[in-house]
């Protein structure tokens, strides 16, 4: 029985990883040294797109006939006939964002492309 007290600290310790015995006022490692960095997918070809100025970055494949869901910013553009009141173009969570604003007479209309896709319309 006492050699089954002796060894029973030695068992119960060597289970202890290093991180168990790490001293506990030392702060853990950053996430970066723990996980090694997920490579940036490559970006996809978004085609054509608006600056901040409203200019098409190329040449629209002028396949839309019509202003609906998931045509291109530049699509838009080349149906409405004339540049746009004001573009504003940023990075959101699903990719790049960009709002386009059309004063009419007596209205406003807001464009809000996702990834060079019309995904809704404010009017």
């Amino acid at each position: 029985m006492r050699r089954v007290l002796a060894i029973l600290p030695a068992l119960l310790l060597a289970g202890c990883t290093g991180a168990e015995r790490r001293d506990p006022i030392q702060p853990p490692p950053p996430p970066s040294a723990v996980l090694p960095a997920v490579p940036a997918a490559p970006a996809a070809s978004l085609g054509p797109v608006l600056d901040g100025n409203g200019a098409c970055t190329g040449a629209a494949p002028a396949t839309a006939t019509a202003i609906a869901t998931g045509i291109g910013e530049c699509d838009l553009v080349r149906l409405k006939g004339r540049p746009p009141t004001d573009v504003l173009v940023g990075e959101g969570r699903a990719g790049r964002e960009v709002q386009v604003l059309y004063t009419e007479p007596g209205a406003k209309e807001l464009y809000f492309f996702v990834n060079n896709r019309l995904d809704r319309i404010v009017r």
